[in-house]
């Protein structure tokens, strides 16, 4: 394959220019081996005059809702939802049911996956059964194909648990990513306490619930080597926080979701249960800090948390609702829209918060443009719009659906292949 004429942006060796892209053998080669290898014969060429490439997405938290769940989502359909969206690879989370706290849960999960076109990897549970008492075997985890640890979706409050699972991710080399919210400052979860809250009638959950918890593991970090990653950061507080950790110890890592750096609590007042999420939306000067902390890297990876419910899950009350909502179709749409047009990130900031901090996070192959990386590209025309009307998920969860995006995802490209194409 070759793509023509188009703007590459490879944040890993700061390369933005129009070029042209040569592919063979499902990986990025240089001109004079694409003529070698194959005798300028194209098989596949794409105009790509007008429209930007870069490295495939890569989001490292996602819901994929298999095992146990699979009526919200499944392996397949998830996929589908990630290719939409310019996404090559996913980290799956690990509250599945059962959670994935077993050697042979980690084995049939990546089983499944390797039908889709799409890179599939897991974290597995930091403690057994997710109940916060006891922790996993690690290294065998990790032998049976694990990336990673996450309890997402509980906080983990044994401090003295916490800190020995650091230790052991550390002397693994594998990241522990971290869901904070303390429920004994929660009486409702997802949605803010305030004014979003009483407009429900509810409490709600206090903004101290992700602010203490963040303290805590940043303070119990700093006192070993572990690569820690804090999830959907929510609060100005925390945001600040990690910033000040940041500046003394080079292994935390923070993400920001879609809908944390779009939306306020007002939005529950417009979606509903469309906007109930954990950690729920906050108000506008949290938004603004994590504005703030994408653009100076405090915040150094966007991730979806991409949480497929069915309709009729999220039609009940809002107190009973499940939280979460689907975000992998939408998520390069919302950060174009938002930190592109806002000139909070440029395009190579963006490359590097969705495609080369995840993957250097959990040690993927991926991120990269450079000859001799897999051929995964995302292809995106900055001049077209994208009309939102329908989700390849089972579920339907977004407050985004029937929007009108500026930019559309033209081509997603795994190992060579042409999976996706708009």
């Amino acid at each position: 394959m070759r793509i023509r004429n188009i703007r590459v942006i490879d944040p890993c060796i700061s390369r933005d220019e129009i070029s042209d892209i040569f592919i063979h053998d499902g990986r990025i080669v240089s001109e004079q081996d694409y003529l070698d290898l194959s005798g300028d014969t194209d098989d596949t060429e794409i105009d790509g005059t007008g429209l930007i490439a870069g490295p495939g997405l890569v989001d490292v938290h996602v819901h994929f809702r298999d095992p146990g769940q699979t009526h919200k989502e499944d392996i397949h359909t998830g996929s589908l939802c990630a290719l939409a969206g310019g996404f090559t690879s996913v980290v799956m989370m690990a509250n599945t049911l059962p959670p994935t706290d077993s050697c042979e849960a980690v084995k049939g999960i990546l089983q499944r996956a390797e039908c889709e076109d799409l890179h599939i990897y897991t974290c597995a549970t930091v403690t057994k059964g997710m109940k916060g008492e006891e922790l996993c075997d690690f290294a065998s985890l990790i032998d049976a194909g694990a990336v990673g640890f996450t309890d997402d979706g509980k906080p983990i409050l044994d401090e003295s648990l916490m800190a020995e699972a650091f230790k052991q991710a550390s002397d693994l080399g594998v990241p522990i990513s971290l869901h904070e919210e303390d429920p004994a400052f929660i009486s409702e979860n997802g949605v803010n306490s305030g004014s979003a809250a009483s407009f429900l009638g509810l409490k709600g959950s206090d903004r101290r619930a992700e602010i203490s918890m963040i303290e805590r593991d940043l303070k119990i970090a700093a006192n070993s080597n572990v690569r820690l990653n804090i999830q959907h950061v929510s609060t100005r507080e925390g945001v600040e926080a990690i910033r000040r950790a940041k500046a003394t110890n080079p292994n935390i890592h923070a993400e920001a979701t879609p809908h944390h750096f779009t939306l306020t609590d007002s939005a529950v007042s417009i979606y509903g249960t469309l906007a109930k999420m954990n950690p729920p939306l906050r108000e506008a000067s949290d938004r603004e800090a994590i504005w703030e902390g994408l653009a100076d890297g405090t915040l150094d990876i966007i991730a979806t948390d991409h949480a497929p419910h069915t309709l009729e899950e999220k039609s009940c009350d809002f107190k009973n609702a499940p939280s979460g909502i689907t975000g992998l179709e939408t998520s390069f749409l919302l950060a174009y829209s938002i930190l592109i047009k806002k000139e909070i990130a440029d395009y190579s900031d963006l490359f590097t918060l969705m495609s080369l901090n995840p993957a250097r996070l959990y040690g993927l192959s991926a991120g990269t443009l450079q000859p001799g990386a897999a051929a995964d590209i995302m292809i995106f025309s900055p001049d077209e719009t994208t009309d939102y009307t329908s989700s390849r998920s089972k579920s339907a969860n977004s407050p985004f659906l029937g929007k009108t995006f500026e930019g559309k995802i033209k081509y997603t490209i795994v190992n060579g292949k042409i999976v996706y194409s708009s």
